[in-house]
């Protein structure tokens, strides 16, 4: 009778230097045994990238960002569309100050691209702010907003950024608009900071005529003096480990993945699904932040999880094509009606409603969810029957 099943695995404590491959089989099969389950074909079995990169020893420290964006950048460093993170960004940008003499930071308002909000969108109407044209000063900005503080962590991340600045002895300014141009008036040297727009970013301002633009992919993408590093998103995905160490991306994802699953089919004759996630890609109502701030949710999985669902609405085909039947004839009117769906439903009415996103998405949003960001202990998440449906 059950559906799809997200079942968070306990493992051990992971370290620098683990064979996270086999920690993963290891608490698998130890889990399925103490619990009483069994793997199939295409259950998923999925560990968080925070251990993957752990495992792999993939850190880098405030001096090697430093000494990159120096190298990469020069003194003056204007910082675009970061968004507002005391574990994300704040570690990165500390970097970024200690390899410059001055750092400009471009704030996008009301809100980051996280959904992370400096204050209640509604302001600009009552306060006369068209944010698509002007831009402020951080005065100006004081004036008009005074100094909200983030509804969630409680910290003002524009007096929080200027003192980490100004902390690694480099001349802070901070301002607000949401056209990267506006950076332009300061500096032509530019750290495009935002995540999903980067490339966007990118071109509008080198269209405009500025002589440097990096995105955080072009900052540690290479190691320094043996260092980690990522070479696809560099600083992306990171996230603070301590006051000067950062753990990056992971660089071995795929790698990861494919080798879970072959361990496992060693181990028990199964070909289950492998992938690492990272972020789910969802939003909160309430806080209006989205998850996602890591560059993908999935960086690594197997050949199976390619792809998109194609699924039938259930809803619809009882509502339209059966709504004449009901009991046993629905239900096997229904079955019939999905074994003999086609291979690509795109653009057909009676999928309608079924969810338009990749199966990687989809699977790692549901695993960072079931193993959450605190104290649950559960990096490895196997999810059982998503493939399955009402037919089967």
């Amino acid at each position: 009778m059950a559906g799809t099943i997200s079942r968070g695995i306990k493992a051990p404590i992971i370290r620098e230097g683990d064979d996270i491959v086999k920690i993963v089989a290891d608490s698998v099969t130890a889990a399925a045994e103490k619990d009483g389950f069994t793997l199939h074909e295409r259950d998923v079995v999925a560990v968080t990238e925070a251990v993957v990169a752990r495992a792999d020893g993939n850190y880098c420290t405030v001096d090697d960002i430093a000494a990159d964006v120096h190298e990469k950048l020069g003194d003056t460093v204007g910082v675009v569309f970061p968004i507002m993170s005391r574990n994300r960004f704040a570690i990165c940008l500390r970097g970024i100050a200690r390899g410059a003499k001055k750092v400009v930071v471009l704030l996008s308002y009301p809100a980051d691209e996280e959904g992370n909000h400096l204050f209640d969108e509604d302001e600009l109407f009552d306060k006369g702010v068209n944010p698509y044209s002007d831009v402020l000063n951080e005065e100006e900005f004081i004036c008009t907003f005074g100094e909200p503080k983030h509804t969630f962590t409680g910290v003002n991340y524009v007096r929080y950024y200027r003192d980490l600045i100004e902390e690694e002895g480099a001349e802070a300014k901070i301002l607000f608009a949401n056209d990267p141009i506006a950076i332009l008036r300061e500096t032509d040297s530019v750290l495009v900071s935002n995540i999903h727009e980067r490339e966007r970013t990118r071109r509008r301002l080198q269209n405009a005529g500025a002589r440097k633009v990096l995105t955080l992919c072009d900052i540690m993408n290479e190691s320094r003096n043996g260092s980690g590093f990522q070479p696809d998103y560099g600083l992306l995905g990171s996230n603070k480990a301590t006051e000067n160490l950062i753990k990056l991306f992971p660089k071995n994802a795929q790698t990861v993945a494919e080798a879970i699953q072959q361990e496992l089919f060693a181990r028990t004759g199964v070909k289950v699904e492998a992938m690492v996630y990272g972020d789910g890609a969802f939003k909160d109502p309430v806080g209006k932040i989205w998850e996602l701030a890591d560059p993908v949710v999935s960086p690594g999985f197997t050949d199976g999880l390619i792809g998109l669902p194609n699924e039938l609405k259930l809803k619809y085909l009882a509502d339209n094509e059966f709504k004449h039947l009901s009991g046993e004839a629905l239900t096997a009117a229904i079955r019939a009606r999905i074994r003999e769906k086609q291979h690509d439903l795109k653009g057909q009415m009676d999928s309608q409603g079924t969810t338009p996103r990749r199966l990687t998405d989809l699977i790692g949003s549901l695993c960072d969810l079931t193993s959450g960001s605190g104290d649950k202990g559960t990096p490895i998440v196997l999810v059982q029957n998503y493939f399955n449906n009402y037919a089967d």
